[in-house]
């Protein structure tokens, strides 16, 4: 499991921030089962393209061409895991967690066209189905759903959950289902001796395909857009924030997704006057921490403006200082200056 802990700063004025860090504990051993999903799934996808040409199986030979894009999606997240690995440095001060989210575009983006390819084969092969020997789709596709049931084994065993892995993942499950859709359609060629059946299997690969690719590139596309997190509702946040104690208003709430796994929320928090805006923004941020999760925020918490009377003017000597939040025996935040 990966841990973190929380720093707060409490400076001179009303602003704070309390950041949360998560640390990659078990970073090598992901990376460790994410190359054994890896050799698993290039090893059987030779195979599966040697059995699919001897054959003549389209739904074979998508079957590779999906384990093709497993075969990327896990060498994406390899390389992608070890830069979201690295600490923040330079212009990059979040670090390059979201290696894996781009990653993630990617591996979508290729899966829509390696759907649309196998589409158009499989169409080609509706209108002219060529002769396919049922009995070695059968065995092979039973070994693909084996192979692939290992590889999702092997990414189960990942214990940092991201996007990356997630969508590696959801890759292996549909080519587990691209393989049961092969052994089905060898089976119905074997009992019909249609041949276009085989076509109809390599169909719903495709769709398979693309479903995944979509998902990934929707849930990519929200982290890259900064939408909140999915299963966080910023109008809850935001009722949260503005119904604690006293709290006079909530603006410029922003609830966004460093990386996957990584919430933040800035905000800006009005409080009644005299108030102490240090232990306010203690327990906002205490609030969501314990009841959204989320533990890297950035909240500025201001005092409303007091009633003024008769307007004053008087010029500081020069020993004097105007009162600040925090400076000073008799100033500071709840307290009159």
């Amino acid at each position: 499991m990966s841990a973190a802990h929380e720093h707060a700063h409490d400076g001179h004025g009303h602003g704070g921030h309390d950041h949360g860090h998560a640390h990659a504990i078990s970073s090598d051993a992901d990376r460790r089962w994410l190359t054994l999903a890896l050799a698993i799934v290039i090893g059987f996808m030779a195979i599966e393209v040697v059995a699919g040409i001897v054959a003549s199986s389209l739904a074979l030979l998508s079957d590779a061409a999906h384990m093709l894009t497993d075969a990327g999606a896990l060498g994406l997240a390899l390389v992608a895991a070890r830069l979201a690995a690295r600490p923040p440095k330079g212009a990059y001060t979040f670090g390059l967690g979201r290696a894996e989210v781009l990653s993630a575009q990617v591996n979508g983006a290729f899966l829509l066209v390696l759907a649309g390819v196998i589409a158009w084969e499989a169409g080609q092969r509706l209108v002219d189905p060529p002769e396919v020997e049922g009995a070695i789709v059968i065995v092979v596709g039973a070994a693909g759903a084996v192979a692939n049931v290992a590889s999702a084994w092997a990414l189960s065993r990942a214990e940092r959950r991201s996007l990356n892995i997630e969508g590696a993942r959801a890759h292996v499950l549909a080519d587990l289902y691209g393989s049961i859709a092969a052994m089905i359609s060898g089976a119905l060629i074997l009992a019909t001796g249609v041949g276009e059946i085989d076509g109809v299997a390599a169909l719903v690969v495709a769709a398979l395909m693309v479903a995944s690719g979509w998902r990934l590139l929707r849930d990519s596309a929200r982290v890259l857009l900064e939408a909140s997190p999915q299963g966080i509702d910023p109008e809850k946040i935001g009722m949260a924030l503005a119904s604690h104690r006293d709290v006079v208003e909530v603006h410029d709430l922003h609830v966004w997704e460093v990386t996957t796994g990584f919430p933040a929320v800035a905000a800006h928090v009005v409080v009644p006057p005299n108030e102490d805006c240090h232990a306010y923004r203690r327990e906002l941020q205490a609030l969501l921490r314990e009841r959204f999760g989320i533990r890297h925020t950035t909240l500025q918490v201001d005092h409303a403006l007091a009633p003024q009377g008769p307007l004053t003017i008087r010029r500081l000597d020069a020993d004097e200082h105007e009162p600040a939040c925090g400076h000073g025996p008799d100033a500071g935040c709840g307290r009159p200056a």
